[in-house]
């Protein structure tokens, strides 16, 4: 089967370096991109090991190699660090996903073609994963605000897509919003039980399951043809 590997880069997100000690030549602007990054990622690194509940300031500075000064130039308290590493992985994962959908023509290939983003992404990062898989009901109405808003961002790219490539389609806004959230409920699933790095594994049967209701029998034809396998049989995991 073939599955996406995670490039070096994502496996790598967490390592942000620190600036070098004394003079270093950089500018005002660069220091403070630096040292918001760095606890951007001790956000998603801390999440990963403790959850939500277990993110603290003390934790993500002392992650990061941050004062507490420094933390609170950039962010009012703990929700708010968090809040800010969601919106920049989110940002990001909805890029990827965008720009793998829109090389791709037609429904099926379009649907493969993010999907693949999608657990990739996920896959390489596993605190990014959880924090916006699996926390958002943690932390609050504002976590959750931003999840809701994130599944429509999702769900609108798929409808448009539905609207153009299956003009048949009764429903596309309720089609695309159906397709959203079972793909979310089977990756929170998988998060949940620490299984995010196999995330990829999945695209096959989840492919096929999405393509069955338009394409009928063809639809394991054309998972076959796009991934190179077929989904595995249940209890063949």
């Amino acid at each position: 089967m073939h599955t996406p590997v995670p490039d070096a880069a994502a496996q790598a997100h967490s390592t942000v370096p620190k600036l070098p000690p004394g003079r270093h030549g950089l500018s005002r602007t660069a220091v403070a991109d630096n040292q918001r990054e760095r606890a951007l990622a001790a956000v998603a690194d801390t999440v990963e090991r403790a959850g939500y509940l277990g993110l603290t300031v003390e934790a993500i500075i002392g992650h990061a190699g941050l004062s507490r000064r420094t933390f609170y130039e950039h962010f009012h308290n703990r929700e708010d660090a968090f809040l800010a590493a969601y919106d920049a992985a989110t940002a990001e994962l909805t890029d990827r996903i965008r720009t793998a959908y829109e090389s791709e023509h037609g429904f099926a290939d379009r649907l493969h073609a993010g999907l693949a983003a999608l657990l990739t992404f996920l896959a390489a990062r596993p605190g990014l994963a959880r924090l916006c898989v699996v926390e958002p009901f943690a932390a609050g109405p504002a976590a959750l605000a931003r999840h809701d808003t994130a599944m429509r961002v999702f769900a609108g790219m798929i409808e448009e897509n539905i609207r153009e490539l299956l003009p048949d389609c009764h429903s596309p806004s309720l089609t695309a919003e159906t397709i959203v959230g079972g793909i979310y409920q089977v990756i929170y699933a998988r998060i949940s039980r620490q299984e995010t790095t196999r995330l990829p594994e999945l695209l096959p049967g989840l492919l096929c399951s999405l393509l069955r209701p338009y394409l009928g029998a063809e639809a394991e034809a054309q998972c076959r043809r796009m991934t190179g396998a077929l989904p595995p049989a249940d209890g063949a995991r």
